[in-house]
């Protein structure tokens, strides 16, 4: 009887293979996370303050807490504050193996903090300091509130096209197209696992 509950707990085949023809990964990299998944989130499900304990482990060096708080909310938790790891997973596919757009349009949506289809410099500004809290203190050269106010009107200097104070996706997906550096920074998400 123990057996057959273990068992009943496990993803079905068809549910592995639906998962596998909905995400850009393989069974073999879906059972792979699946169990990491369940490892860390014995329940199915997380919420943001388990994500911001998972995402802490991976940045040790710094404070990676309003970071992992601006990624958990392009996962799109539920109205319970939750993800499972059917959401986990088609996010990551996107982000990782996603196209050139799916990556841009994940980027806009880290950025556009009150998702209102504009990125201000005041939501650049917090996400960038979030990345540099992240990085920690001991990165060098030393970043500071200063390097991300600076770094960011670099950023819109390139990207605000008609000078309006707010980002589109649009002037994000131009800029990209424009910017070698940028593209192959987005194909350093690609995973393989």
């Amino acid at each position: 009887m123990e057996e057959v509950r273990l068992l009943a707990a496990r993803y079905r085949p068809e549910e592995l293979n639906k998962l596998a023809r909905s995400s850009r990964f393989t069974r073999k990299e879906i059972q792979l996370m699946y169990r990491g998944f369940k490892q860390e989130c014995p329940s199915g499900l997380v919420d943001e303050a388990a994500f911001k304990l998972i995402f802490a482990q991976y940045f040790p060096q710094g404070d990676a807490n309003q970071y992992a708080h601006y990624v958990f909310n392009t996962l799109k938790p539920n109205q319970c504050g939750q993800i499972n790891f059917e959401d986990f997973l088609h996010a990551l596919s996107r982000v990782s193996r996603g196209t050139t757009d799916e990556k841009v349009r994940w980027v806009f949506d880290l950025y556009d903090l009150d998702g209102d289809g504009l990125i201000t410099k005041h939501e650049m500004q917090l996400v960038v300091t979030a990345i540099y809290d992240m990085l920690g203190r001991h990165v060098h050269p030393h970043l500071d509130e200063h390097a991300a106010r600076n770094h960011v009107d670099t950023i819109f200097h390139q990207i605000d096209v008609n000078k309006d104070g707010m980002l589109t996706l649009e002037e994000l997906r131009q800029w990209c197209a424009r910017d070698p550096d940028f593209l192959r920074s987005l194909n350093m998400l690609d995973t393989v696992l």
